[in-house]
């Protein structure tokens, strides 16, 4: 129970540290009069405030690792990739944020799976099993759905999400699904570990 709270309270220190790199970037380019990137803060912290909203409505705990590596994953792709330009800085850092959505869909996996069962086990190991191999197979199915959204939205309204390369769109489903299956693995450690369901980590 300890651990949980001080996981939490890193958590709750790292959202924070969010919301204060976001107003201090609104400030300093409503200072630089660069509209675009100020509005991108406000976005940052809108999106933080919606997954609260959603959290709360939905009436869903969610668990540390998985809140973690939401907020890591705003950390990079909102604020390194886009408010501070490290596309250009970073290489291949677009296939380094798919790999990191593979983690995160593995967890919302897990966490679709500790809603659908309402914490009712009839067995432990199987009830792990389960879990772990439904997040892998939404995590991966997940990251084809992706890739057709930009599919569609390149040829509906003209952008250039997959570059017009295959190559783009297939190695972004392997990053994805690399991400999926090392998490997965992680999962069957601490299932193995713990002889409990890993839902309960």
């Amino acid at each position: 129970m300890q651990k949980l709270m001080r996981k939490d309270r890193v958590n709750d220190l790292f959202e924070l540290a969010l919301f204060v790199l976001a107003a201090v970037c609104f400030v300093y380019f409503l200072i630089k009069g660069i509209a675009p990137k100020m509005w991108q803060a406000v976005l940052i912290a809108g999106v933080l405030i919606l997954i609260r909203i959603l959290i709360k409505l939905t009436k869903t705990t969610m668990f540390a690792a998985l809140r973690f590596c939401v907020l890591l994953f705003i950390f990079v792709t909102m604020f390194l990739a886009n408010e501070f330009g490290f596309y250009s800085v970073i290489p291949y850092l677009d296939k380094v944020e798919h790999l990191f959505s593979g983690v995160i869909l593995c967890f919302v996996g897990l966490l679709i799976y500790e809603k659908a069962s309402g914490k009712e086990k009839s067995s432990v190991k199987s009830s792990a099993k389960v879990a772990i191999w439904l997040s892998l197979f939404f995590s991966v199915a997940m990251a084809g759905v992706w890739e057709i959204y930009e599919f569609t939205t390149d040829h509906l309204f003209g952008l250039n999400s997959q570059n017009g390369s295959l190559m783009d769109t297939m190695t972004d489903i392997i990053c994805g699904t690399i991400g999926a299956v090392l998490t997965s693995l992680y999962l069957v450690i601490q299932a193995k570990r713990r002889k409990m369901p890993v839902i309960d980590e």
